[in-house]
């Protein structure tokens, strides 16, 4: 019986061994089979095959070193997707950009100088005759509702609603006036972020320096503008879509007004999604070397999961730029009524256009410098 039991024993041992050396013999089979349908496929879809699997390996090389805080199919956990970031408040943020620009008012004040001259021999101030018209449009509509009952600070608040919302610099802009305008903002763009890396880095960099050496990145960033432009269709698709609808009387009804609210939300969301990352983009590429698909590649790794924090800043910056309008310009335009009442002479003189230019300049490197911050303070925490 001894004997007969090891015998067995034996026996089972030795076919699990050749169970276990057949084993893999199927999957060669396997990938013999495929090695052969490939092979029976003609030569043009063999080439085919062999390109599209050069390109899944190629995608999948460069997405293993990005972030991806979801997957596909898979639940995904809080702890997994957020990010944190030590970054100062809100008021903090807006504090500080003004710190930081006052702190070197000099060379951006005269940064601003040199883009209000250039702006106004390339492109043009806003007529005064149209601002004209929109102050006697103000007196007839004050006459006619309040019995001319409204007081010059309501008129002064009308007035700089109306130049803003109808064309703010200038509303009779060509196609050649437009392309310098784009260039000159984007000549400014690069150039404070220029000065602002140099600054924060302990430097003392000349607005000649910034002016001869910022611009090596400005076809990147006019190429990340392309992008931006093209994440922002849906946006243009809801606006043309609405003002159809509009004419159309196609949201009288509920289930159509319904389905349109429905379909403008996801075009909304697709493209702020987008936008947030692009934003960011528009910083990174500005840094020596940086091309722009990288740039948009690194701002969205950098972006992933902080694209609200992002668009919370973004509306507060939207905020704090209406007060800066509100109480730059308010006193410009009470003052300029009171003068050009006094003094018929001066009814020519665009005063409030000019100031509205320089106005705008500032803000618009306002809106850099806070947006390069809030970009710094993310790399230097992810540095940590």
């Amino acid at each position: 019986m001894a004997k007969t039991s090891s015998k067995t024993s034996r026996e089972a041992t030795s076919s699990k061994a050749t169970t276990a050396a057949k084993s893999p013999k199927p999957t060669k089979s396997a990938s013999s089979a495929k090695a052969k349908s490939a092979k029976n496929l003609p030569r043009p879809l063999r080439k085919l095959s062999r390109s599209f699997k050069k390109l899944q390996a190629k995608i999948q090389s460069k997405r293993a070193g990005h972030v991806h805080l979801h997957k596909t199919f898979k639940r995904s956990y809080r702890e997994d997707y957020q990010r944190k970031t030590e970054t100062p408040g809100l008021l903090s943020h807006a504090m500080t950009t003004f710190q930081l620009i006052f702190k070197h008012w000099k060379t951006f004040f005269a940064l601003i100088a040199i883009m209000t001259v250039a702006y106004i021999i390339l492109v043009g101030l806003l007529s005064e005759d149209l601002y004209q018209q929109f102050q006697t449009s103000i007196d007839e509509t004050s006459a006619g509702l309040a019995q001319g009952q409204i007081g010059n600070f309501a008129k002064a608040g009308l007035l700089l609603i109306s130049t803003i919302t109808t064309g703010g610099l200038d509303t009779g802009m060509g196609e050649v006036q437009t392309v310098f305008m784009i260039a000159l903002f984007l000549i400014m763009w690069l150039v404070t972020i220029y000065l602002l890396r140099h600054f924060l880095a302990g430097g003392k960099p000349k607005l000649r320096d910034a002016l001869y050496n910022a611009l090596g990145p400005f076809i990147s960033t006019l190429l990340v503008f392309v992008v931006i432009f093209i994440q922002a269709i849906p946006l243009m698709l809801v606006a043309i879509t609405y003002s159809a609808a509009i004419m159309t009387d196609f949201l009288s009804t509920p289930f159509y007004a319904l389905v349109y609210f429905i379909f403008a939300a996801l075009m909304v969301l697709l493209s702020v999604y987008l936008l947030s990352g692009s934003l960011v983009a528009l910083v990174a590429v500005t840094a020596p070397g940086v091309y722009p698909m990288a740039a948009l590649m690194n701002a969205s790794d950098l972006m992933a999961g902080r694209r609200t924090r992002l668009i919370l800043r973004l509306l507060y910056l939207l905020f704090v730029v209406a007060i800066i309008y509100l109480v730059a310009m308010l006193p410009i335009i009470l003052i300029d009524l009171w003068l050009k009442s006094i003094w018929t002479w001066l009814a020519g003189w665009p005063i409030v256009p000019l100031a509205l230019l320089v106005v705008t300049c500032f803000v618009f490197i306002y809106a850099t410098t806070y947006l390069y911050r809030y970009y710094r303070w993310l790399l230097d925490y992810k540095e940590q």
